[in-house]
């Protein structure tokens, strides 16, 4: 049973900043990607920002210059560091991990439940 689970919403001022992490757990044989994603309701989840086993990233456009993703692959950690933050950023974060559970299955996405932030003009 793989978990996903998320932590560092809450409530900040526009301007500010905020963390969110991402630890997965349980049988993991190999993490390929791990990202955030965000939907408000009535939308479609939309990605945030990724980030590969090999270090590489990717970015919404609304959030370059501002997010940074990062990761510890020894804790299976991924980390979006939010600076200068903005009420249109008010949304549920959720990560997502793609990752093999042992050798014999193919890659698969899975998701945690999600972690509010809102930010306040």
């Amino acid at each position: 049973q793989v978990q996903l689970m998320e932590s560092g919403g809450g409530f900040m001022q526009a301007g500010g900043s905020l963390r969110l992490s991402c630890a997965a757990s349980g049988s993991i044989f190999s993490i390929s990607a791990m990202g955030w994603y965000r939907q408000a309701p009535g939308k479609q989840r939309e990605l945030v920002a990724r980030i590969t086993s090999g270090d590489s990233t990717n970015y919404a456009d609304s959030v370059k210059g501002r997010f940074t993703i990062s990761r510890d692959n020894a804790k299976n950690t991924v980390y979006l560091q939010m600076n200068d933050l903005k009420p249109e950023d008010t949304d549920v974060y959720y990560c997502n991990g793609q990752l093999r559970v042992s050798v014999w299955q193919a890659q698969r996405n899975y998701w945690g439940q999600g972690t509010k932030v809102t930010v306040s003009s």
